[in-house]
């Protein structure tokens, strides 16, 4: 390698290295990564957080965009030396952040729990907690092993993870979400779909031997009410109606993800 080019990357290496030390001031405007820097014990970086991360709440963390719309003329007031984001944000935003100098990371969506893993590590490096990420991340696959020892040998079952109820909304392959179903050794009833959006007659055709409803507050009760009138279905049968938080489900980190699996796992003992 051209001796040049190699001082190059040795530059860039270490500068990046030094970055990931010297953030001190943090935006983050996705409530899965403002719940990362708490499980990496890096929420004293934070300065700046959406309306949506509850993880910060208590912290009195303010508050510079919502869901989807960024308060610019806040965030920069804040004087953040990074950002994270997530791939959703608007393009121009990122470049608006740029160009006063601010640092953004960019995140994808992750589709595994593998990936989730990733960008945990990698999401750890970029604020100087290395150790602090790996240390979980492989505490999480250690608890995930345990999990399906437990299930190893047992019938695959036929699972409904809904996710939405107006409309009645589904979880789809080749998300983290399904990884839910495969890595507890059932099969997504949806596995076939590349919509989410469903009907219930859907539903009892496929006739699943647990359903688990991820939605908010009071609508998770209602929706098990309305599950439990019909009868035809195996998990309305046998009682295997189950409801999991969405702030634990929908949070794409290894430590709620985790905490997604044990719900299951115990409810799926019987």
């Amino acid at each position: 390698m051209n001796k040049r080019i190699l001082l190059s990357l040795l530059f860039i290496l270490c500068f990046t290295l030094l970055s990931a030390q010297s953030y001190k001031r943090i935006i983050s405007l996705a409530p899965s990564l403002t719940q990362s820097l708490y499980y990496l014990e890096a929420q004293d970086k934070l300065v700046g957080r959406t309306s949506y991360c509850v993880a910060a709440k208590e912290d009195n963390v303010p508050i510079v965009a919502s869901a989807v719309t960024l308060n610019m003329e806040k965030a920069i007031a804040m004087k953040p030396d990074l950002v994270l984001v997530l791939g959703l944000t608007d393009q121009k935003d990122i470049d608006t952040l740029r160009k006063f100098g601010i640092a953004v990371e960019v995140f994808d969506s992750p589709r595994s729990f593998e990936e989730i893993c990733d960008q945990f590590i990698q999401l750890g490096n970029v604020v100087g907690k290395s150790d602090k990420a790996k240390q979980i991340v492989a505490e999480s696959k250690d608890k995930i092993k345990q999990i399906q020892k437990e299930r190893m040998g047992k019938p695959t079952v036929n699972i409904f993870f809904q996710v939405g109820s107006n409309p009645l909304f589904t979880v789809l392959p080749n998300t983290f979400m399904n990884d839910f179903i495969t890595m507890m050794g059932g099969k997504n009833i949806s596995s076939e779909l590349t919509k989410g959006i469903i009907g219930r007659e859907f539903v009892v055709a496929k006739n699943p031997d647990y359903i688990f409803i991820c939605t908010m507050g009071v609508a998770s009760d209602q929706e098990t009410k309305v599950w439990k009138n019909y009868t035809s279905i195996n998990a309305v049968k046998k009682n295997r109606l189950f409801t999991i938080e969405a702030d634990i489900a929908c949070q794409p980190t290894p430590i709620t993800f985790v905490k997604t699996m044990e719900v299951m796992s115990e409810a799926m003992r019987d």
